[in-house]
């Protein structure tokens, strides 16, 4: 049966809904989405005009997607694919890697989801080798959650939305200098969030000194869970202001938002931390937190 890949910019909504439905079905086969938040929004908003996208065809049938960010020019172009569950094991995900190579000058790093053992074949197979991973952490909601105290004259409030936009991309810009994926956000990026429907200000805090925002804990709920799992909220993002570093307020701030979702019923609390940030690991860990799953990035040497 013919294979092949085709490489292209801006997909169709019926390309779109195609990829949707091999991401679904792969969550479904492997118990965790195959893509990052990031290129979800980007397929159902259209995202950055500079990525691209690899479709693997199987006869006339879409049987697997690659998303490719090309914009860091000094770390490269990053990566993410995913083969339908019912195309694996025949090559596929390799003829879809090499094609995807080949477009990029064989200059890729390639994210896995939940630290696969066949994306660990994919990737030796292919010449990469692990160089990062990212940690999914986890709590109980149910255990108690220590007493904080937030450093004089800083007050928490909850984000508004229309209003806070401008001075949030700036406090975002400065607790992330060192961290280009998180660093690099746009108002673009924001108010894309703001339109999903997990989007909830009140569960958005804001720590302000007077009128300047000196700190954030923007918490996340993951709907129903999906796929029979209970809903889960999350630590979707910690900042504080760099002239705040040592003051405590990191660690009041996630406190606060974990207060928040205990209020909202839920049993368990998630978070992503790289594992390389061992003093993050070591606040989270002191909150009771545990090591739940993996990503990998891989890439060549």
């Amino acid at each position: 049966m013919n294979v092949r890949v085709e490489y292209k910019g801006r997909l169709s909504d019926d390309e779109v809904a195609g990829v949707l439905a091999i991401v679904e079905a792969a969550t479904e086969a492997d118990g965790v989405r195959p893509l990052n938040e990031h290129v979800m929004l980007h397929l159902r908003y259209g995202g950055d005009d500079q990525a691209r996208a690899g479709l693997l065809y199987v006869g006339d049938t879409l049987a697997g997607y690659a998303h490719i960010d090309p914009t860091d020019v000094v770390e490269g172009p990053s990566g993410e694919l995913v083969v339908h569950p019912d195309h694996r094991r025949h090559g596929h995900g390799a003829t879809l890697l090499r094609a995807v190579l080949d477009r990029n000058h064989g200059r890729l790093r390639l994210w896995a989801h939940g630290d696969h053992t066949a994306a660990e074949r994919l990737a030796a197979a292919t010449g990469f080798e692990r160089a990062r991973s990212l940690w999914q952490m986890r709590r109980s909601l149910f255990a108690p959650i220590p007493p904080y105290e937030l450093p004089e004259d800083v007050r928490l409030r909850a984000f508004e939305p229309g209003a806070d936009e401008e001075a949030w991309i700036g406090l975002n810009a400065r607790a992330f200098a060192h961290h280009p994926e998180q660093g690099g956000w746009t108002i673009d990026d924001l108010k894309r969030r703001e339109q999903e429907p997990w989007f909830d200000p009140e569960g958005f805090f804001v720590a302000v000194r007077g009128d300047r925002p000196v700190g954030f804990h923007w918490t996340k709920v993951h709907g129903d869970g999906g796929h029979g799992h209970p809903p889960i909220g999350e630590v979707y993002v910690v900042g504080v202001d760099p002239s705040q570093q040592g003051s405590g307020l990191g660690r009041a701030l996630t406190l606060a938002g974990l207060c928040h979702l205990r209020t909202r019923g839920l049993a368990q609390v998630m978070l992503y931390v790289d594992e390389a940030n061992t003093a993050a690991i070591r606040l989270y860990e002191s909150l009771g937190f545990t090591r739940w799953d993996t990503d990998v990035m891989y890439r060549r040497p």
